[in-house]
């Protein structure tokens, strides 16, 4: 049996890094990755056959355990039919009848395959659709690794001249790329007014995630998101919800159902593929009608629809459609944050907590943050310090400060209750 580290030596010598994505090699937070080998229901295990209690749920897609039978089951039938044809099957007709039901500002839907795509293609579409460039995000949202959104938004306030000025983030993005991107700070209604102001007539879309996951989590307020909705209406632009995070897991409806609030196009991922590799946009029969083959926006995608995908997809939204599902959900996952915040007052170490539906963020502050800026004052080497006491009592957290966490249905009484017992010990050893 190789050990974790063993694993992570061999895989630096033929992986970038040794992962394939670039938080899972714990470079924030020091030390050696979990190699996973087996997930059930709550947990995970490691290569060495330690047990964790996961709260990642492979970012969010897990919200009913890992492996549950009725899932299991729906992906056994449909690999018994083939893998994957390249053509049109029935269970792609049936996943956007079921999402379209579930989610009603979409009256049409495309699946892709990732939640990169998805953001990619509806920011292509909203400037098909519209005839401009320039689109607006917000500091602190991460939008998939398309190259117009890996913009350094930078710290603290964002002045209009700011914005103007934006540089890419990563090497090999020509600024030229990232020109018509212009960063806001989230929940700065008065930065969404002035920017329209000078602006709205050359702006495409708004793309933001409403209540944001890749922060840590941070909730917008309904000010912030209502301003979004009556601008980009007055001045024509579409307005992007990025629910590939939040999408399913803050309620059925999403986040716009939970605000109350109708998004041009939609951005879903994560859930609706119950772990496999599926996400999906749509929105507006009018805007969608300008994809190819219809319009002139292309988007294609070779496994966009596999029928495991929307099998384990559509398994999972019957599930969480479940009565109680979701009031269940949201009480267990206030109960760990209500729960990790008495042990981290009993130890006196300055902490905070927030959840919404199966999402929870955990900061090292006094005070929730409202907007990056905010979450970039929370104190880094505890968290991490906190981190490896938590991993080290079998409880497995995001290995990072700027990420949220997630509860399944699985994470019962006795699962969160063993987790506050390490957390008492954790806390204590980081005071």
């Amino acid at each position: 049996m190789s050990t974790n580290q063993q694993l992570f030596d061999r895989a630096q010598q033929t992986i970038p890094g040794g992962v394939n994505s670039p938080v899972r090699a714990f470079r924030s937070v020091g030390g050696t990755p979990r190699f996973i080998a087996r997930a059930q229901g709550p947990y995970m295990w490691d290569a060495e056959g330690m047990r964790y209690i996961d709260y990642i749920g492979s970012w969010g897609p897990m919200i009913v355990g890992h492996l549950h039978p009725e899932v299991v089951a729906a992906v056994e039938t449909a690999l018994h039919s083939g893998f994957s044809f390249g053509a049109p099957t029935e269970g792609e007709v049936m996943m956007a009848e079921e999402i379209g039901k579930l989610v009603p500002s979409i009256e049409q839907v495309r699946l892709v395959s990732s939640g990169t795509e998805a953001t990619m293609s509806a920011l292509r579409l909203a400037r098909g659709f519209t005839g401009r460039n320039k689109i607006v995000k917000f500091e602190g949202c991460y939008h998939g690794h398309a190259d117009s959104l890996l913009v350094k938004a930078g710290s603290g306030l964002l002045t209009f001249a700011d914005t103007t000025r934006n540089a890419p983030s990563s090497a090999g993005v020509p600024e030229v790329v990232t020109r018509d991107t212009l960063v806001l700070e989230y929940n700065n209604v008065e930065q969404l007014r002035d920017i329209f102001a000078g602006q709205g007539g050359d702006i495409a879309a708004v793309i933001v995630e409403p209540v944001a996951g890749n922060m840590n989590l941070v909730r917008a307020t309904p000010d912030f998101l209502q301003t979004m909705r009556e601008l980009c209406g007055a001045h024509g632009a579409v307005l992007i919800f990025d629910e590939v995070m939040c999408g399913f897991r803050v309620g059925l409806g999403g986040a716009q159902a939970m605000y109350g609030i109708t998004p041009d196009l939609t951005c879903l991922g994560k859930v609706i593929g119950g772990g496999m590799p599926a996400a999906a946009f749509g929105g507006r029969r009018d805007i969608m009608a300008h994809l190819a083959p219809l319009g002139g926006v292309y988007q294609a995608g070779t496994l966009s629809g596999n029928p495991l995908a929307v099998a384990a997809g559509l398994a999972t939204l019957k599930l969480i459609q479940a009565p109680g599902f979701y009031d269940r959900l949201t009480a267990q996952t206030a109960k760990l944050t209500a729960g990790l915040t008495e042990a981290a007052a009993a130890a006196g170490v300055p902490f905070s907590a927030d959840s919404v539906g199966g999402m929870f963020g955990l900061y090292f502050r006094a005070t929730v943050p409202g907007s990056y800026a905010e979450v970039t004052t929370a104190d880094v080497p505890r968290f991490n310090k906190f981190f490896h006491a938590m991993l080290d009592r079998g409880v497995y957290l995001a290995p990072s400060a700027f990420e949220a966490g997630f509860v399944s249905s699985m994470h019962d009484d006795a699962v969160l209750e063993a987790t506050f017992a390490a957390a008492r010990e954790a806390f204590a050893a980081i005071v």
